[in-house]
């Protein structure tokens, strides 16, 4: 049998997971004007904390899932309109923490601008306190070098490792989309497949909902390719 070396510059994938560590800031916000202010130069680790944390906690939970801003506004100020406002924001249409984080601050100066004079303020002990992600990355012992190799090792690896891939790598670091979509287009030449994965909302599915899922599309794709070789 002849050996076919992978072209140049080709790699496996390599399946990472995280530890976050939870870390106070010390600031905090008694009101819209001082939550604004600070979220404006807040490092992208406090936003997104403040954005994602619920998501790695609850995992139980398929509807989406709502920030920490919703929340505070809808609960501590008693701002109905500007919770449903921020609860609109759809997250997955933002690839970076930059481009949320504007969404976020002018959806309330927006909401300030059209209630000049009114600024509630949250009693004591109800403040916003703003709270920031460590995150820790480390190798796992998993590497893909196929399609099947990759659908075997998703079975295994843990929630960590698929959060990592499919919701920190793709906003917090930046990528504009999942590791999973990345790797499939780039390195196996699987555009179609790459493209239904990165077509999947992970805020409205929970982790092991995403797993499945991912799943059977790979092992769909692994079926087609072996029904027609030619055109794979």
């Amino acid at each position: 049998m002849t050996k076919i070396d992978p072209p140049k510059g080709w790699e496996p994938f390599r399946f990472y997971t995280r530890l976050n560590l939870v870390e106070l800031t010390g600031r905090k916000a008694k009101n819209l004007k001082e939550l604004v202010t600070y979220l404006k130069t807040a490092s992208d680790s406090v936003i997104y904390h403040h954005t994602h944390h619920f998501l790695a906690q609850h995992q139980s939970l398929t509807p989406e899932p709502p920030n920490d801003f919703v929340h505070w506004a809808t609960v501590a100020l008693n701002e109905v309109e500007l919770g449903e406002k921020l609860a609109s924001i759809n997250t997955i249409e933002f690839s970076n923490l930059h481009d949320l984080r504007d969404k976020i601050v002018s959806s309330i100066e927006s909401f300030l601008e059209r209630s000049p004079g009114r600024l509630r303020e949250a009693n004591e002990g109800q403040e916003f306190h703003f709270l920031k992600t460590v995150s820790f990355i480390f190798p796992t012992a998993y590497v893909a070098a196929s399609l099947e190799e990759f659908a075997s090792v998703l079975e295994k690896v843990t929630i960590d490792s698929l959060y990592f891939h499919m919701f920190e790598a793709r906003i917090s670091h930046a990528k504009g989309t999942n590791d999973f979509s990345l790797w499939l287009e780039k390195f196996l030449g699987e555009k179609e497949l790459a493209k239904k994965i990165a077509g999947l909302d992970p805020y409205t599915n929970t982790i092991e909902e995403l797993r499945t899922k991912i799943i059977k599309l790979v092992k769909f794709q692994i079926e087609k390719n072996a029904r027609s070789p030619a055109e794979s």
